[in-house]
């Protein structure tokens, strides 16, 4: 009797970056470019380099979950062509890009997409599983690290604050500002990831180790786990903590409040 290799299920081109990636990266070069040159209307540039930037992380935040699923046993995941980057392949289309797209460009703050659709039956190890949960926000810290790498490298411009005026010394201003935008998005997903909430990734690190009387009650909550944040966020004192935190890590990153701040405004060009 003869059977077919399970690794053989995985299509040829599992791993090929779709057409939609590969735009979406087109986009965050050009409109670096343009926003480094100042062309045109820079706000409008560095909306478009925010945006884009910000796409392609949640496109590897989900790949992130992808990647470690597969190599955890779960090959389902490039059937669903969840390993090519592809946004629109998502569960949740709705949560895992409109949404925080939409609170980016309203609030500036990363909030965490819905996931990948992982088939557990196929994971048999609580590390693996926790693992899987983990790669997402591991991704965002790696990203907030790549993207505060010229301000550690000391190659960004110099912030003075005269008490009166604070200045940015530079010729590239509106750039700098993108990208520390970028880097303050990264770590404000980073941290709001690995929240230990039902639904978000970090409660799905911690629901493999619980007893399976918790697990069920911890699925209930699962559902509402990300609008309770959401409202917690822009109704509670919980923000002032959470920006708190937020901005201790950009320090770590020397990555200047008033970049991040002259960076979301320019994003908002039509305001």
């Amino acid at each position: 009797m003869t059977y077919e290799p399970v690794y053989t299920r995985t299509p040829r081109n599992a791993f090929v970056p779709s057409p939609v990636f590969v735009g979406i990266v087109a986009v965050f070069a050009v409109s670096g470019v343009l926003t480094w040159q100042q062309f045109g209307n820079v706000g409008f540039d560095v909306f478009l380099f925010i945006i884009s930037g910000w796409l392609i992380s949640l496109c590897l935040h989900e790949y992130s979950h992808a990647i470690a699923a597969y190599f955890s046993g779960d090959l389902t995941v490039a059937d669903r062509g969840y390993l090519r980057l592809n946004p629109l392949k998502y569960t949740h289309p709705l949560l895992s890009i409109v949404l925080p797209i939409v609170v980016v460009i309203l609030g500036g703050i990363g909030l965490p997409g819905g996931a990948v659709w992982v088939d557990h039956r196929y994971i048999n190890s609580k590390i693996k599983d926790s693992l899987i949960s983990a790669a997402g926000p591991l991704t965002n810290v790696v990203l907030a690290v790549v993207a505060a790498a010229p301000f550690l490298l000391g190659l960004g411009p110099d912030v003075v604050d005269t008490g009166a005026r604070t200045f940015i010394m530079t010729d590239h201003p509106e750039f700098w500002a993108a990208l520390a935008a970028l880097a303050f998005l990264q770590v404000t997903a980073s941290v709001l990831n690995f929240l230990p909430i039902p639904g978000l990734d970090g409660g799905s690190i911690l629901r493999p180790w619980l007893s399976a009387e918790y697990r069920r009650a911890w699925d209930m909550f699962a559902p509402f786990g990300f609008l309770l944040l959401f409202v917690a966020l822009w109704q509670t004192s919980l923000s002032r903590y959470f920006y708190d935190v937020v901005l201790w890590g950009c320090d770590l990153l020397d990555v200047d409040p008033t970049l991040i701040g002259k960076g979301l405004d320019l994003m908002r060009f039509w305001s």
